[in-house]
């Protein structure tokens, strides 16, 4: 028989669940408010105790309420902070268990897919998926097998705010840690995001695959055009990840490729630019404005260079069988880009004090007079270069013993 301070406990449950079962929309979220205040961080065991045994009684009817109305966004951000407090509680399982039972984790990921949704429910839905992943491997397993990794991965290519891509950052490492069976399936939903429009998108998808490589150890092919077409963004924070993304692959079995490419980038095709339609087109802007990512690429690809060769002289070797010498002259050569004659310049200085053969080709393909004003600083000789000197350069012939003869 209960005694009389259980009896008022149970009375007082049973009143504020009539409360709420009873409560317009704006009472209901005052209860939403009042409960995430008071019991923000507190146990399962304390959650049972305020709720006289009963905490699971309103968790219910808080996952109901939900599923009734997230599609109309009535209180969701509130709903959902509600359930974080169950979901976070510590030995407070039995309420996850309970959440995944209804079908929690595909709710919160249809809000993710939801546009007319705030980006703060977003926000919180991610979270509540990152208390679930965090329970374990057979849970991030389950949010993989419900499409979770296509829907977080499409909320953060989609999202406006850095607050909600970097929780669906957060989520994506989480369910490739710890969860081989997934791993390929989350490292390749990053590598699709690389084409993406959003810089802060293509910065954390790359600062992701950093993290992950190691646990994947292998590379899937498919991600050598992206990680190089990377390297044409202007945003100086999204290249720097792809360029620390390309040191940690030259470890991999994609070093050639990678190598290839960006010595194919040092000489950027304009086939592309003439050949897209243009319609509405201001002929002298559009060709400036389009080519404009090609150069910053150029330039790129010679940084990237110049510090793959400072690191490993394995690495300058293999440049040099492709002949780096000849493409970086001609880079050295391009008027219309000063940072990739500027870039191409410093990297080609590298190489000429790192092999002596290197030098006594360069200067006989420049010239005595040309290698000497390049050398007295090679960081600034796209300033003084004039177009009879630069013509030199794009039309150099080099060829340096033992490597494959530049053709005529």
């Amino acid at each position: 028989m209960a005694s009389s301070k259980e009896e008022v406990e149970i009375s007082r449950l049973m009143g504020f669940l009539q409360e709420w079962d009873n409560g317009t929309r704006a009472v209901r979220h005052r209860i939403l408010n009042d409960f995430i205040n008071t019991n923000q961080g507190k146990t399962g065991p304390e959650l049972e105790l305020q709720f006289a045994q009963g905490a699971s009684l309103f968790l219910t009817r808080l996952t109901a309420w939900l599923r009734l109305t997230y599609m109309v966004g009535t209180c969701v951000t509130e709903q959902l902070q509600a359930i974080g407090v169950f979901l976070s509680a510590t030995s407070g399982h039995r309420y996850l268990i309970e959440v995944l039972e209804v079908g929690g984790i595909l709710t919160f990921l249809e809000i993710l897919k939801l546009k007319q949704l705030q980006e703060d429910n977003k926000q919180e839905a991610l979270k509540l998926l990152q208390i679930i992943a965090s329970a374990g491997r057979k849970y991030k397993e389950l949010i993989c097998e419900s499409y979770g990794v296509r829907n977080v991965a499409e909320c953060l290519a989609s999202s406006k705010l850095e607050k909600t891509q970097e929780q669906a950052q957060i989520l994506l490492e989480l369910l490739a840690q710890g969860n081989p069976k997934y791993q390929q399936q989350v490292y390749k939903g990053l590598i699709a995001l690389l084409p993406c429009t959003s810089p802060k998108v293509q910065q954390l998808a790359l600062q992701t695959l950093r993290t992950l490589q190691t646990l994947v150890k292998t590379v899937h092919p498919c991600i050598i055009e992206s990680l190089l077409n990377i390297l044409k963004t202007i945003h100086y924070e999204v290249q720097y990840e792809g360029i620390e993304f390309i040191k940690i692959l030259m470890n991999y079995n994609v070093r050639k490729a990678l190598l290839e490419g960006l010595v194919a980038r040092l000489n950027p095709s304009m086939d592309d630019i003439k050949n897209r339609p243009k319609i509405l087109d201001d002929e002298p802007t559009t060709i400036l404005t389009e080519s404009l990512p090609l150069f910053v690429q150029q330039a790129a690809a010679a940084k990237v260079m110049g510090i793959l060769i400072q690191e490993s002289a394995e690495i300058a070797e293999e440049l040099l069988q492709l002949r780096v010498v000849h493409h970086l002259m001609i880079a050295m050569g391009n008027l219309d880009h000063a940072d990739s004659q500027r870039q191409a310049s410093l990297t080609l200085e590298q190489l000429i004090r790192t092999f002596p053969v290197v030098e006594e080709n360069v200067r006989k393909a420049m010239g005595e007079t040309l290698y000497e004003l390049y050398m007295i600083n090679p960081e600034s000789m796209y300033l003084n270069m004039d177009s009879v000197q630069a013509a030199v350069l794009v039309g150099n012939k080099i060829n340096i013993p033992g490597i494959e003869e530049v053709p005529e």
